[in-house]
């Protein structure tokens, strides 16, 4: 009588829950953010959010590598990377929004609701990736507009404006590049985010100085996002898209 063989060894199966435990570690991070709200550690908040951001960044090509969804079909990697994104992408920095950054004073609760709630959407939105890897609408990376707004420490009327902006184009078509997804320029792409992570870390450090030799590459690479992100979206606006 032959005996059946599982189509997947016990090193393929720890391989693939290793990559789940990677993904998972994301929950820890974001405590740990929370945890320096809290504390009022604007900078601790931040640094534990870009850890974050980080593994969130590395844990989907690890996923792929492994084939975790068919090595362990019963364990839905896809929803646990999407809750622990809900928490370190949009609550937590909402929160750190509303504790740290200047906004009008009877905004306040809006901004945070906007944030909320347009997310919402777009965590629901089964068309949220083009063909290419794009997101196509904003992609709630509200840890990001985060950042930027503590470094940059705009008026809150400005503020507020940005915001609400970024809330309504998660309803859009406008394309956002995701750097370790979408094939075309990803060395550079990937290059240009190392760059980012890295001047937004000294610069965060930094504050409140704005050192102009940490300013010039964070610029750059900001720029370099705009710019792709803004091509791909007119590319497919004239193509009638």
């Amino acid at each position: 009588m032959t005996q059946l063989t599982e189509p997947y060894s016990q090193i393929q199966k720890v391989a693939a829950w290793v990559v789940h435990a990677v993904t998972a570690s994301g929950v820890v991070l974001g405590l740990m953010a929370l945890l320096a709200l809290v504390d009022n550690n604007a900078k601790g908040c931040l640094m534990w959010l870009g850890a974050a951001l980080l593994v969130d960044g590395v844990d989907g090509t690890l996923a792929r590598k492994f084939s975790v969804k068919t090595v362990l079909p019963n364990f839905d990697g896809a929803t646990l990377d999407l809750v622990i994104d809900y928490l370190t992408y949009v609550f937590i920095p909402a929160i750190f929004i509303y504790k740290f950054i200047a906004l009008p004073g009877p905004l306040e609760l809006v901004a945070v609701a906007f944030i909320l709630l347009s997310a919402l959407y777009c965590f629901c939105n089964v068309n949220m990736k083009s063909n290419d890897n794009y997101f196509v609408g904003f992609p709630a990376v509200w840890n990001v507009v985060a950042l930027y707004l503590y470094v940059l420490d705009l008026e809150p009327g400005v503020t507020f404006a940005l915001i609400a902006i970024f809330a309504v184009m998660t309803f859009t078509t406008a394309k956002f590049v995701h750097p370790f997804r979408v094939p075309h320029l990803m060395p550079m792409n990937i290059a240009m985010t190392a760059v980012w992570m890295i001047s937004s870390l000294m610069l965060v450090l930094q504050q409140p100085e704005t050192p102009m030799v940490l300013m010039v590459p964070w610029v750059v690479s900001s720029a370099w996002f705009a710019g792709i992100c803004a091509w791909r979206t007119v590319r497919d606006y004239t193509q009638g898209r």
